[in-house]
């Protein structure tokens, strides 16, 4: 009984982390077509909303990976995977409070891996999987989107050159509302499967789904779409802030290039399976953008906090993840420790919001 109390306690916490996921990185999906004023703030959010929905039930593959090749399935109880989830929602807090762009995805990864630590030692961590389909990406991705967004920002301007400036506006933000529609597709497509994916490791952890027939059951998929969709339309704006107008302001031309160089990595790494960081992507798809133009229109001193909160995900997320399996332990192997934290954080993620609610929310600019 103490494990179906457990599991219950797990899915909420991973649609918790869903719905933090959304609204953490709402500002990747349409933090360039607000600063640009391609969109309205409501409706860039609206149909980013939407489209993470859809993206978010079109593909499994990131969702395998992630319950098959980042930890053992022998050494995962559901008690760890909830430690990890706790993790990945308080760095996630964390960064959103001090509004950086932090990574989601190695947040996810990162508790998970440090609770299994805690739990069952190194032996736990499948060495391969962490390397091949998380780090090495991670570094490779926001590289390519660098690339992509300055060498699509060159081409853009070379084809329109010749052209009346308030035209050319009028219509990279008319691509802009494609552009943005596909980064939020993808978007889908990518982070939602993280929250698929450890639901359903907890299942098979559970004894509810056979390690040898994996699958992902559909009320796991339509339930993770869904929250990830909410934290979406809810927004943070603190974050928006950061992605859109910090980093360089932008013109509509740059604003099209960054979305569609991050829209092509994140969709080529979800065909296959790599659980990419869209906060990495999009990031360096906008500086890319920016650079293309002049390097000097990047604010790199800004570029460089974000750089410093990536490098700090996985570790500080683990080191929680670890942390919080410790203390569920004192409690015993029951369902009282995991009861215990889960009361604690939403007490403590409740003061949070309270607190960030009484200093008062930037307003974004329209």
């Amino acid at each position: 009984m103490h494990n179906d109390v457990v599991l219950v306690i797990v899915v909420g916490t991973a649609l918790a982390f869903d719905f933090t996921n959304g609204f953490h990185d709402t500002a990747n999906v349409v933090a360039t077509s607000i600063s640009t004023r391609a969109m309205s703030p409501r409706l860039a959010i609206g149909v980013a909303s939407v489209l993470n929905f859809v993206g978010a039930v079109i593909s499994l593959a990131v969702a395998a990976t992630v319950a098959q090749d980042i930890v053992s399935s022998d050494a995962i109880t559901p008690t760890v995977v909830f430690a990890g989830l706790i993790g990945a929602i308080s760095w996630n807090l964390i960064t959103w409070y001090f509004g950086l762009p932090s990574s989601s995805s190695h947040a996810l990864i990162g508790g998970v891996v440090g609770a299994a630590w805690a739990a069952a030692g190194a032996s736990a961590i499948l060495g391969n999987g962490l390397l091949g389909k998380v780090l090495i990406p991670a570094l490779i991705a926001p590289t390519l989107a660098f690339i992509a967004g300055g060498s699509a920002i060159a081409i853009c301007y070379r084809i329109v050159a010749a052209q009346r400036p308030g035209l050319v506006a009028r219509g990279f933000r008319l691509g802009q509302v494609a552009s943005g529609g596909l980064l939020a597709l993808a978007h889908g497509t990518n982070d939602a499967q993280k929250t698929m994916g450890v639901i359903t490791l907890a299942l098979v952890a559970n004894g509810d789904i056979s390690p040898n027939h994996f699958h992902v059951p559909t009320w796991v998929v339509i339930s993770a779409a869904s929250a990830i969709a909410l934290g979406t339309y809810v927004g943070g704006w603190r974050i928006i802030r950061t992605m859109g107008t910090r980093i360089i302001r932008m013109d509509a031309a740059q604003g099209f290039s960054a979305q569609g160089a991050g829209a092509a990595v994140i969709l080529a790494s979800s065909h296959f399976g790599f659980p990419l960081s869209t906060t990495h992507v999009i990031s360096g798809g906008v500086m890319g953008a920016g650079a293309g133009k002049r390097l000097s229109a990047v604010r790199w001193g800004v570029a460089g906090d974000i750089v410093t909160a990536w490098l700090m995900t996985l570790p500080a997320a683990a080191a929680i993840g670890a942390l919080t399996y410790g203390i569920t332990r004192v409690f015993g192997t029951g369902s009282a420790g995991p009861v215990v934290v889960a009361v604690v954080a939403l007490a403590l993620a409740a003061l949070t919001f309270v607190r960030r609610a009484q200093q008062g929310a930037p307003v974004p600019a329209r």
